[in-house]
């Protein structure tokens, strides 16, 4: 099986030579990601691939954490945080 990174470089290089993979993936992404590699994404998981060209950067930040600062700091000290 191969990791995220090895699925990632290989849809990224294959898009990058196949102007037709490349549309297909921007167009239906878990479509692609199903017939190339046999992954099925969950209905409530949304992916979205951006275009890059000379004049945009792209930044992706990981997801927010679900706990607020004070609410880790309870949780760590052994206080429920569950009412805040």
């Amino acid at each position: 099986m191969q990791s995220a990174e090895e699925t990632l470089s290989l849809l990224t290089q294959k898009a990058v030579e196949d102007a037709g993979f490349r549309a297909q993936l921007v167009s239906d992404p878990k479509g692609v990601l199903n017939q190339e590699f046999g992954i099925t994404v969950p209905d409530n998981i949304e992916i979205k691939v951006h275009e890059s060209d000379m004049q945009t950067i792209h930044l992706a930040l990981p997801p927010t954490p679900l706990l607020n600062e004070e609410q880790l700091e309870a949780i760590s000290a052994g206080w429920c945080c569950c009412g805040n």
